[in-house]
């Protein structure tokens, strides 16, 4: 925590809001997310149902601030929900060639709307409901940070960031959630976040202190877990006003 946090107290921290998505109900699994202050850049997440056992969720962000990459945003939506029920409907489909598939032409409805080359790190997940696994592709995001039993491990890069290269392709690992176990999303701007107090050594919060605060924290619900993530963040950095967005997605297997 910054040492003057407390000391700052007349410039209160941004609200820690929730994420104004209607993400679905899920047996024996919930998923949730949060922000940090106003959402002035372009991080990007939904979450829906794309078939009887399947739930389709991600994090994306999109080079750029949300005034002038709106357009932006809006095509990596309509693609995301509108491709991904496309393709994962059946039940009968293989999910990683599912996922391989729908980043590529993410990829490329990115490069289409941006008329040329925008980056958009992301991270893709498909949960199963009846075999509690996750098919995922991690295209040069942050990574994933997946808590169960044995501790907490990283799904790291398996791909460059969409909006880069047209034929680029993502490798789709898949791994089992077992019962009680944590899957932590957060944006670059949580990581990156910094602590303006000179005392401080390691000015940036870092995917370590995210780790601790994952490791320590024992929030009931997916959506608790996402706002305290948040404040630990908010906390670290003393700032009332955020430069860029601040995002965590939570999905917890209860079941």
């Amino acid at each position: 925590m910054c040492p003057l946090f407390q000391s700052r107290a007349p410039h209160p921290l941004p609200a820690i809001e929730p994420v104004p998505s209607e993400f679905p109900k899920i047996n024996g699994a919930e998923i949730a997310a949060a922000t940090y202050g106003q959402r002035v850049a372009g991080d990007f997440y939904d979450s829906l149902r794309v078939s009887p056992e399947r739930i389709l969720f991600g994090l994306l962000d999109v080079a750029g601030r949300r005034d002038t990459n709106q357009l932006i945003l809006s095509a990596a939506q309509n693609i995301f929900r509108t491709l991904g029920t496309e393709l994962f409907s059946r039940p009968d489909i293989n999910e990683s060639d599912a996922m391989t598939d729908l980043c590529l032409r993410l990829n490329r409805g990115l490069m289409e709307a941006a008329a040329g080359v925008h980056s958009c790190p992301a991270f893709i997940g498909c949960y199963h409901e009846k075999f509690g696994t996750l098919c995922y592709t991690n295209a040069g995001h942050t990574p994933g940070l997946l808590r169960d039993s044995t501790g907490i491990a990283e799904l790291g890069s398996t791909g460059l960031p969409l909006g880069l290269f047209s034929h680029a392709t993502c490798d789709a690992p898949t791994v089992g959630l077992e019962k009680g176990a944590v899957l932590l999303l957060v944006s670059r701007g949580v990581v990156e976040g910094k602590c303006k107090e000179e005392k401080v050594d390691d000015l940036e919060f870092g995917l370590e202190r995210v780790k601790d605060r994952l490791r320590a924290d024992s929030s009931p619900t997916a959506q608790a877990l996402s706002g305290s993530i948040l404040k630990s963040v908010g906390e670290f950095t003393c700032e009332p006003l955020v430069p860029d967005d601040l995002t965590a997605l939570v999905f917890v297997r209860t079941a």
